[in-house]
């Protein structure tokens, strides 16, 4: 999705059934028409997402996080506080980067941290670098962030967000990884071959951060 795309409401139903899916609600109780003012993305912003989810899982042989919407899904589940994103912060993972994107309640603005932190990391605008140059860019982030010790960061919880997404959605069940329908037939040994994928019905197989 490109900057300055039209917040689409067919986008939006998509993302926001897919949602609804993972928090187990009808989709009518997801809204459709207006975000919360605070949690409304600018275009920027939501094409900033799109290309951050891309990123993460690019198009291969089979379709890509951009193809499926999941960066509008992933701006839906923070809007509604998926993964507890709507959860105060532990006053000891506060640190000056964040403090002014609290809000009054203890909790988080994902999307504002996540804009500044890659515009400040392309020293300046990040979709003026190449897409090489994003990816390098996202890279440091994402090892900063998981690196063992680290100090808490927002990228974890959005990157968590980005592959719920995009496995719990069609293509990515289905096609990203192999699914059979529980019970299905039950074979004791089969043969694993280096190209077989994962299996979306099987949750112990698939490894999300």
């Amino acid at each position: 999705m490109s900057e300055g795309a039209p917040w689409d409401r067919r986008d939006f139903l998509g993302a926001a059934t897919l949602l609804a899916l993972c928090i187990g609600v009808p989709v009518a109780t997801v809204r459709l028409s207006k975000l919360d003012e605070d949690d409304e993305p600018s275009e920027r912003v939501r094409g900033m997402m799109a290309d951050v989810a891309e990123l993460v899982i690019p198009r291969t042989d089979t379709p890509g996080a951009r193809d499926v919407g999941t960066g509008d899904f992933v701006i839906l589940a923070l809007a509604h506080g998926l993964s507890g994103t709507k959860a105060p912060v532990a006053s000891g993972a506060i640190t000056p980067a964040l403090s002014s994107f609290m809000r009054r309640d203890g909790s988080l603005r994902y999307l504002p941290w996540l804009e500044r932190t890659l515009d400040q990391a392309a020293n300046g605008d990040f979709f003026r670098r190449t897409p090489a140059e994003r990816e390098d860019i996202l890279a440091k982030i994402d090892a900063a962030a998981m690196a063992p010790g680290a100090p808490w960061s927002p990228w974890v919880a959005i990157k968590g967000l980005v592959l719920t997404g995009y496995y719990t959605s069609q293509t990515g069940a289905s096609q990203e990884l192999r699914y059979e329908l529980v019970p299905g037939r039950f074979d004791p040994d089969l043969p694993l071959r280096p190209s077989d994928r994962a299996w979306s019905s099987d949750w112990t197989a698939v490894e999300f951060g």
